[in-house]
């Protein structure tokens, strides 16, 4: 009987994985078994919680994702966590980590200064976790891509999801109907302000120009595109230099502020802000042209009925005979410390799933961000580059950028400066203060917040 039973059980756990359960269960009859016997205990999955800000479409996609992934396999559940703002989720990690109960995952935007995050003791380096894991599909699309949340060394601080860029949209039935050729956006800021003319007087448009994240666009990548430096020296990179500070009074910035001012007073340049309303008011189609991050390619595609194209930011041929990259940043996944081998594995397996080729192509393509590895971008619809004047040349030049002034800045407290520097070009916009006047208070102000911090002082013996 013994025997007996030994045979059928070495038969069934033979079969199990290839009848399905009711068949299990009519042999068992058969034999005399139990099927409690026979059929082996699903192991329970391993949950790691991921904590997000996205919103609309990127939300969402990022939702039928992590199903895609929890569907495929048993060993891993993902469950996401939405907040409205990072603050309410600096606010929700307090308390996670005083009751020891951290997500595995956290979207944190670029502050500039990776190095600083990583530094924390609730989080745990990327490449860390790669030395204990590898990901198949780690060979990136291109260290300039992903060089924002990239340490001196050039190792990986965190996961690069949200990797994006400064571009310019505009409306293809606009250009069409104010004479232009729309498969010609202007590539010089002088060619888009004749752009914006026509625009004005033969399209009617209110509103031929409005800019999203302003500072992002207008400041930032105003360097880099046209040969400068954002920060000085070597826009912070080396890590041994210190005194780090804006380099705002270069005459690049000085005659763009100065342009831009000259646009708000001629009606050309109705809306700017360091938000997104300038992503509304295109899609809505009430702006003829924005500056805005590739991001907001999203928003776009959601939008029936919008006819446009995408293009790099203008440059100042007077400055430079050809324009510069611009940097990369945007948010980026991280990982936080204290877990379980079995969570940081299942972590590891989660990114994997999401660097995976057709996973990052599809990703890249719904929202706008640019794709994580060479292969993603080389796995993409074609489709999607043709129905999107300028979408392949835009993704396409960023593959091969060795331009040392576009790798990226670092200063010491960026995310209290920012604010500094569109509330003067706020200032400068609406006529309250003169340009160049406006960069001098920015810069003044941004070197007492990017100073270093004093050494403490020596203790008395």
């Amino acid at each position: 009987m013994i025997s007996s039973l030994h045979k059928g059980f070495v038969y069934l756990n033979s079969i199990h994985r290839i009848f399905s359960v009711t068949l299990l269960k009519r042999i068992a009859a058969v034999l005399g078994l139990s099927c409690a016997l026979v059929l082996p205990a699903q192991a329970n999955p391993v949950n790691i919680e991921v904590w997000h800000t996205m919103t609309s479409v990127h939300k969402s996609e990022f939702e039928k994702i992590a199903r895609r992934f929890n569907n495929e396999q048993k060993d891993v559940n993902v469950v996401l966590r939405a907040f409205p703002n990072q603050e309410a989720m600096r606010k929700a990690g307090e308390a996670a980590i005083a009751e020891k109960r951290k997500p595995n995952l956290v979207q944190l935007n670029d502050n500039r200064s990776p190095e600083i995050i990583a530094q924390h003791k609730d989080i745990i380096p990327l490449h860390q976790l790669l030395k204990q894991y590898p990901m198949k599909d780690a060979n990136w699309f291109l260290t300039q891509t992903t060089g924002f949340m990239r340490d001196g060394q050039g190792r990986l601080m965190a996961f690069p999801y949200m990797a994006e860029i400064p571009v310019m949209f505009y409306n293809v039935a606009g250009y069409k109907k104010a004479g232009l050729d729309s498969n010609k956006p202007a590539k010089t800021w002088p060619e888009l302000q004749n752009h914006l003319l026509l625009l004005r007087d033969k399209a009617h448009y209110q509103c031929p120009f409005a800019t999203s994240h302003q500072v992002t666009t207008h400041l930032e990548n105003m360097a880099p595109i046209n040969g400068a430096l954002y920060v000085t020296p070597g826009n912070g990179l080396d890590p041994k230099v210190r005194g780090a500070q804006l380099n705002l009074l270069d005459p690049v910035f000085m005659r763009h502020l100065s342009i831009m001012v000259s646009w708000k007073r001629s009606d050309l340049f109705p809306h700017n802000s360091n938000g997104a309303e300038a992503d509304v008011m295109f899609a809505e189609n009430r702006c003829a042209v924005i500056t805005t991050t590739s991001g907001a390619l999203a928003r776009m595609q959601d939008t029936k009925g919008l006819s446009y194209g995408i293009a790099p930011l203008p440059f100042y041929d007077q400055v430079v005979r050809t324009a510069g990259a611009p940097y990369v940043s945007g948010a980026a996944l991280w990982a936080t410390s204290g877990h379980t081998k079995d969570q940081d594995k299942a972590t590891m397996s989660f990114l994997s799933f999401l660097a995976q080729p057709v996973i990052a192509s599809a990703w890249h393509q719904r929202t706008g961000f640019l794709p994580l590895t060479d292969a993603a971008f080389r796995t993409g619809d074609a489709a999607f580059y043709d129905r999107i004047p300028g979408a392949r040349q835009l993704v396409d030049s960023m593959r091969n950028v060795k331009d040392p002034n576009s790798r990226g800045f670092r200063l010491r407290n960026y995310p209290q400066i920012e604010p500094i520097l569109s509330r003067e070009f706020d200032a400068a916009l609406s006529a309250n203060t003169p340009p160049v006047e406006a960069l001098t208070k920015a810069v003044d102000q941004a070197k007492v917040l990017s100073q270093d911090a004093p050494a403490p002082a020596p203790r008395r013996k």
